[in-house]
């Protein structure tokens, strides 16, 4: 099992995998392999996590092959993430109470021994249901799992093992390559019920042996109920944020974040005459997942270099102020444009850092990719009213991923 780390590869993947997109695709997109089996999905996510490859380009690139009909479930998947970031950007307080709970949940963890026991023996994947041990060892060797995978293992922290969401989510954010704040922490609430009201997914042992084509035996007992977790208040959602018009006169430094290794194929106003970096993904990743995103913006920091011409500079790996402010200064910046991020670590960072600029007379400009200024306004409720969208995201041109 391997990921593409580059755009290069990531692209060589999506052409080798193309031809698979279609019906193929759909009867066996949620059998898994293993690490060890052949895969039945195009592990692209991760690239597309980053940003290495879009969104528009994956969706053409299956519909060129296999018309929309044929490409159907496969685009209706890669637009899955779309619609969960939409969603969220609507309602960052989801993502503020899920790392409040985190915190509080692992400081409760010491007060209560049979809990904390049960979540030791979760994490080192020693619970005795054979499944879900083995799927905690290939999460935390390969930075993956198939998505059906991921319903059947978050079914079964919350419902057998009996643990919190919150902190199944978090042991997901950790290690998972294409973990980002809205899916990874939506996922998990739809599970347990909380996402679409009442409804939850209760992981069976006839579904999992038979989709992972018999590999586990699941002989240990399963939860025979799926009680949704008690409700919580979903906040109204708020507008976007206006996007900031860049000025094409100004003195501009571009500035590449992990949310967006693909900077190059924005439409780049004015002349950019520096350029720089941050190794920052927020939290505290695995090993793996760090020097997977370090991979991946190590090829995009380059690719614009080589675009602009000239020398890139990293910044240090806390998203400092003072070090951001600093190459603003040296460079003698009244502008720099970087990627939105959506609601996330990058994004928070971005928050605090903009006023700090402005202080210096230095705009910092948040470009928007046009797949998600046309999605983003259309993720109100669940994913099937979305889908509705996806006809008028298909008719944007592969090329417009700025």
């Amino acid at each position: 099992m391997s990921f593409p780390l580059t755009r290069d590869d990531a692209l060589a993947r999506l052409k080798d995998f193309v031809p698979l997109a279609g019906r193929a695709y759909a009867a066996r997109r949620n059998h898994d392999g293993g690490p060890d089996g052949k895969a039945t999905t195009s592990l692209l996510s991760p690239a597309i996590r980053r940003r290495l490859i879009s969104e528009p380009e994956v969706a053409a690139a299956a519909i060129a092959a296999h018309g929309f009909g044929g490409a159907e479930k496969f685009v209706q998947e890669v637009c899955w993430r779309t619609y969960w970031v939409g969603w969220l950007q609507k309602r960052p307080e989801i993502w503020a109470r899920w790392q409040a709970d985190v915190v509080r949940m692992e400081a409760m963890l010491a007060e209560d021994g049979k809990w904390q026991r049960r979540y030791e023996l979760a994490l080192t994947g020693n619970t005795g249901i054979d499944c879900f041990d083995a799927w905690v060892h290939e999460l935390i060797e390969t930075g993956w799992l198939h998505n059906h995978v991921r319903m059947s293992f978050a079914s079964i922290w919350c419902f057998t093992l009996r643990l919190p969401w919150q902190l199944g989510a978090a042991f997901f954010y950790k290690h998972l390559l294409d973990a980002c704040p809205a899916s990874n922490t939506l996922g998990w609430r739809w599970v347990v019920g909380l996402q679409t009201a009442g409804k939850t997914y209760l992981a069976r042992a006839d579904l999992i042996r038979d989709l992972s084509g018999g590999r586990f035996s699941v002989d240990a007992p399963l939860a025979r109920e799926a009680t949704p977790w008690p409700a919580d208040i979903i906040p109204p959602p708020i507008p976007a944020a206006p996007v900031i018009q860049a000025d094409p006169t100004a003195r501009t430094g571009l500035f590449v974040t992990t949310e967006d290794t693909s900077l190059e194929t924005l439409a780049l106003p004015g002349a950019i005459v520096a350029l720089a970096a941050t190794a920052d993904i927020g939290g505290t990743p695995a090993p793996l997942k760090h020097q997977v995103a370090m991979a991946m913006l190590a090829d995009g920091l380059q690719r614009a270099a080589t675009r602009l011409g000239m020398e890139p500079e990293r910044v240090d790996a806390t998203f400092g102020v003072d070090a951001m402010r600093d190459w603003a200064a040296r460079n003698r910046l009244t502008q720099i444009i970087t990627a939105d991020a959506p609601v996330g670590p990058v994004k928070d960072r971005l928050d605090v850092l903009a006023p700090a600029l402005a202080a210096d007379g230095v705009q910092l400009v948040r470009l928007r990719r046009t797949w998600d200024d046309v999605a983003w306004p259309h993720a109100k409720k669940g994913f099937f009213p979305f889908k509705g969208a996806i006809p008028k995201l298909l008719a944007l041109p592969a090329t417009a991923i700025g």
